[in-house]
């Protein structure tokens, strides 16, 4: 192109992401340049590789989860359960100082799951007993997974860090111990409607829920699977309170049907995010010794409840592709057992095209899939809605 070219040309960056194949990240940039006057479009993608290691992303100990490879369902749930059931019990009170490292935000502020008007400093506005009657006063410790669920003060799971987590103590006085759920007749809600609570019928009856911020959705979905699996040998138990309809009062599905979708969706559509890949590694390393393997692994729980129960899981080929969040859409994908699968919301429509915009296969379905030759590797633009979003190698 020459300088005239140039000049009479708009450079439109579509997308600027990271992909993951074969231990290479992947910088990916999308551009589009139009030439205006001579009604010319050019279309251009640039890599920049950088080589990394798992590690880059978590810090998984070599071997830790060997004990589930090739295993799916339910067998998959209970190797995951012998691989992280041995883990240090903390205090209640070890709790206070465990959140200055495993939820603190880049400020230094208190990391509040449920309210996104808090500027909380650790200890100055920490919970003594008293106070809260209006949101913003003081932080607590949020049993995610209501602690009445499985008997009460009853250890390890009373403190245990991954359901654990700093909140605003009016909010959460809010939720008391209502489910998760999605709210369709809302009855009240957190400053700027960041969390909110109401009725839903999704249950199969009418039901008191609480719905957490759509980018907290995917950090409970992967709460709820961590909780049930590791404490796989005791949740059959704990159906026995009118708020735990979440659960089945079994080892396997251990979920209730309603919730498997609910928390399915939920971790489909808010991915795993660095903070929570953070927070494993610190619980891991400092407190717990234990992990979360639905972070480590984020398309995990389809293993064990989802659309892959038929297909063995292996952790050491597994490979995520990290999902893209846009101001127009939003899907996860990746790649596994010699498909690359895409999903979205229901209605959104999703293809898959070669590096020259060909398509290659086209859905308005929520998901879609296509296969490739062990070994290949293809570049593939993935446009959902008419925006293109991903490069997939």
């Amino acid at each position: 192109m020459g300088n005239q070219d140039a000049e009479d040309c708009a450079i439109i960056v579509i997308s600027e992401f990271y992909i993951c194949a074969d231990d290479i990240l992947f910088w990916v940039s999308s551009v589009l340049i139009l030439d205006y006057m001579i009604k010319r479009l050019y279309f251009s993608v640039f890599l920049i590789a950088l080589f990394f290691n798992q590690q880059a992303f978590s810090v998984i100990p070599a071997g830790y989860y060997d004990g589930t490879d090739g295993q799916s369902g339910q067998a998959l749930k209970t190797n995951l359960y012998n691989t992280i059931k041995v883990h240090t019990e903390l205090t209640y009170a070890n709790l206070w100082t465990a959140f200055r490292t495993t939820d603190v935000r880049a400020d230094g502020k208190v990391w509040d799951i449920y309210s996104n008007s808090t500027n909380f400093v650790f200890g100055t506005n920490q919970d003594s007993g008293s106070g809260g009657s209006a949101e913003g006063q003081f932080y607590n410790r949020e049993h995610s997974f209501p602690k009445s669920w499985f008997g009460g003060e009853v250890t390890p799971m009373y403190t245990d860090l991954f359901h654990l987590y700093p909140s605003d103590k009016w909010v959460n006085n809010s939720r008391g111990n209502a489910p998760f759920g999605n709210v369709q007749v809302v009855t009240g809600f957190s400053a700027n409607h960041y969390c909110e609570w109401g009725t839903s019928t999704e249950s199969g009856s009418s039901l008191t829920v609480f719905e957490p911020s759509d980018d907290m959705k995917g950090d409970f979905a992967r709460t709820y699977f961590y909780m049930v699996t590791c404490y796989e040998d005791k949740v059959a138990s704990w159906k026995s309170n009118p708020n735990t309809e979440m659960l089945a009062g079994n080892a396997y599905p251990a979920l209730s049907s309603w919730a498997v979708t609910v928390l399915l969706q939920w971790s489909r559509f808010d991915p795993v995010s660095a903070k929570e890949r953070a927070r494993n590694d610190v619980i891991f390393a400092n407190y717990q010794h234990n992990r979360n393997p639905y972070i480590d692994f984020p398309s995990l729980a389809e293993y064990v409840w989802g659309d892959s129960t038929t297909y063995a899981f292996h952790p050491s080929k597994y490979t995520a592709v990290p999902a893209v969040k846009s101001e127009v859409s939003l899907f996860t994908a990746w790649s596994e057992h010699g498909s690359l699968v895409v999903r979205t919301a229901v209605g959104k429509t999703i293809e898959i095209m070669d590096v020259t915009g060909k398509i290659i296969t086209r859905s308005v379905a929520n998901q879609i899939e296509t296969t490739f030759q062990s070994g290949e590797h293809k570049l593939l633009l993935v446009q959902v809605e008419n925006q293109v979003q991903k490069v997939i190698l």
